[in-house]
């Protein structure tokens, strides 16, 4: 427990370095749009004067560093700064929008592990046999998929071809929670697919290194129930694939962004797509950011997880 929890502590130590360096990355690459917030603030009438105007108020003329460290101050206080017109706390557009890629990552990982563990276990059990051979199949397939083009395949086809799904928007679940599964069952399938082909292989290949163990032939030998056995061999099997757990969240907050625009979901990637359309780096900035430290947090989360199951890291 105490080797854990120095290796615990060091993991969340490391979490502010990583957020300066994350935000700086965002910072000096967005300083290096096109946009220009004068212009998309005051519009095009703006005289010349008036955008040297706004510039010198809003420490747009001071020199970079200076403006990261504002940033920094502004970021600690939980202050991402305000949209352009109209003006309104950049905060508090993300706290309406997050909740929602939340909701759809979260359902999508869920569905992602379902179909993970139910494919990669049958097809380990029933190994080089016809189950197998159709797992691997799809799941190659699955992985080739990209999650944009499958969430326009899925609206084709329960969407339109037939209407068992809504073809996008959005429910709360306050309202509805029937309504709200609908909304987000497709978005979630286009967002798991990939995610659970992926985990099924890796599943896949660990429970076959570990149903050749010892112990699993000692088992058969003593008359085990298969149950007991593959609940034994799946437990062992899990760490390999819980290592790219933490990757796979993130590769799924970051499409959910792009499958969010597909299905006209109000979450991140609306926000982000404003924000690129109507060249306000502020928001496109914040938005960036708290999916960044999403991820981040996220992939703290998984190693801690990780230290859990397998004690053998605890001594490294």
């Amino acid at each position: 427990m105490v080797a854990f929890l120095r290796l615990a502590l060091r993991r969340v130590a490391m979490m502010p370095v990583m957020i300066l360096g994350i935000a700086a990355l965002v910072f000096v690459v967005l300083q290096f749009s096109p946009a220009d917030p004068a212009y998309n603030a005051l519009g095009d009438s703006a005289s010349p004067e008036a955008r040297a105007a706004f510039a010198e108020a809003n420490g747009l003329n001071d020199p970079l560093p200076v403006r990261y460290f504002a940033f920094l101050g502004d970021l600690v206080q939980g202050d991402l700064g305000v949209t352009m017109a109209p003006s309104q706390p950049v905060t508090d557009r993300i706290a309406t929008a997050f909740p929602l890629t939340l909701q759809l990552t979260l359902l999508g990982l869920t569905l992602a592990i379902v179909l993970a563990l139910v494919f990669g276990v049958l097809s380990a059990v029933y190994r080089d046999r016809w189950p197998d051979q159709v797992f691997r199949v799809l799941s190659m397939v699955g992985i080739a998929l990209p999650s944009f083009w499958l969430g326009v395949l899925l609206i084709q086809q329960f969407a339109l071809n037939i209407p068992v799904f809504p073809t996008g928007g959005y429910v709360n679940p306050a309202d509805s929670f029937s309504g709200w599964l609908e909304s987000l069952a497709l978005p979630a399938l286009a967002l798991a697919l990939p995610v659970a082909s992926s985990l099924a292989r890796l599943i896949r290949t660990s429970m076959v290194a570990e149903l050749d163990r010892d112990y699993v032939r000692t088992a058969r030998g003593s008359g085990l129930p298969p149950f007991m056995i593959i609940r034994s061999v799946l437990r062992n099997s899990l760490i390999t694939p819980l290592t790219v757990l933490g990757v796979k969240v993130g590769y799924m907050l970051s499409g959910a962004v792009v499958i969010e625009a597909i299905f006209d979901l109000p979450g991140m990637g609306k926000l982000i797509l404003e924000g690129v359309n109507g060249g306000d780096v502020g928001l496109v900035q914040g938005t960036v950011l708290t999916i960044a430290i999403a991820f981040l947090v996220v992939n703290v989360i998984v190693d801690l997880l990780y230290l859990l199951v397998n004690p053998r890291i605890r001594t490294v």
